[in-house]
């Protein structure tokens, strides 16, 4: 690494790159990265926002008197990379592989200089940031790019939302005759019977997924992250069905009542998804 970028720390999301000691960190944790992969992302970060080819990286990495897999290689470089920063390279937010020409460091990137020197660590970066953009402590979020609010937060606000769809799900199952005679109201009869056999189907299955993700988010299972996104379309499923449940209390609540409820409703399952991305940072798989 050059000796005159000894004094500088870059810093993008929850990583920072410090180079006068060699380290990679996530919210001020060091993180194993290998000396190549290492290389590989300075270089990057050197002309963030410009296209380093494959030609420059191997120029960088392996001196011409070096006889190597050239392209094995520098792929298992890039792949260790990406699996260190939760990275993708089929939906990246950090390095983005441009078919046989080489890679680019897209994500913002901020230089924590601590030097004298005024003179910028990385100049094609900080032209991705906006003229106006103050400089912060707080690290931001790599994906939603907010401030990282605080973990214990965003479960809360998570497992408080599990717990009112499970005192929906509950409250149906308990006053089913009651739901059905709501039914019976403004549905011919087949259709009261089917409308109460959705509300059991969806509640029976409702209530085993509202108790799992109250468990791993009370727990912080690790790996919840990539669970939600996978059952996700389950959740919004469910979410999308019990959303109009308040139309059954109209008589009650009123018409402008029961829409208000049902349009917060609707949009519940989008903040679920917001809440684990918040709290579960990297979650894609690394290729290259």
């Amino acid at each position: 690494m050059p000796s005159q970028n000894n004094s500088k720390i870059a810093r993008f999301g929850l990583f920072e790159l410090d180079l006068s000691a060699g380290e990679l960190r996530k919210s001020g944790v060091k993180l194993r990265l290998q000396e190549q992969p290492l290389q590989v992302l300075a270089l990057l970060l050197e002309h963030a926002g410009e296209v380093v080819t494959r030609e420059e990286l191997r120029n960088k990495l392996w001196p011409s008197d070096t006889f190597v897999d050239f392209d094995h290689s520098l792929n298992t470089a890039v792949n260790k990379l990406r699996e260190v920063l939760g990275d993708s390279a089929s939906n990246p937010r950090f390095v983005e592989t441009l078919a046989r020409r080489g890679y680019r460091f897209i994500a913002p990137v901020q230089d924590a200089t601590t030097a004298e020197s005024s003179s910028s660590f990385l100049p094609a970066a900080t032209s991705l940031q906006q003229s106006n953009e103050k400089p912060t402590s707080q690290p931001l979020h790599p994906e939603l790019e907010i401030p990282v609010p605080h973990r214990g937060i965003t479960r809360g606000l998570f497992v408080l939302i599990q717990i009112m769809y499970m005192i929906f799900y509950l409250e149906a199952l308990l006053r089913l005759h009651a739901v059905q005679a709501i039914a019976d109201s403004f549905l011919p009869q087949r259709g009261a019977l089917i409308l109460a056999a959705t509300v059991m189907v969806t509640a029976g299955i409702g209530i085993p997924l509202r108790c799992y993700l109250i468990s791993a988010a009370g727990f912080d299972h690790r790996r919840l992250g990539k669970k939600f996104l996978q059952i996700f379309p389950l959740v919004l499923t469910l979410d999308q069905l019990w959303a109009i449940s308040p139309f059954l209390l109209m008589q009650k609540i009123g018409l402008g009542a029961a829409f208000a409820a049902c349009a917060a409703l609707l949009y519940l399952p989008f903040s679920e998804r917001a809440l684990i991305r918040m709290a579960y940072v990297g979650t894609g798989s690394a290729k290259v």
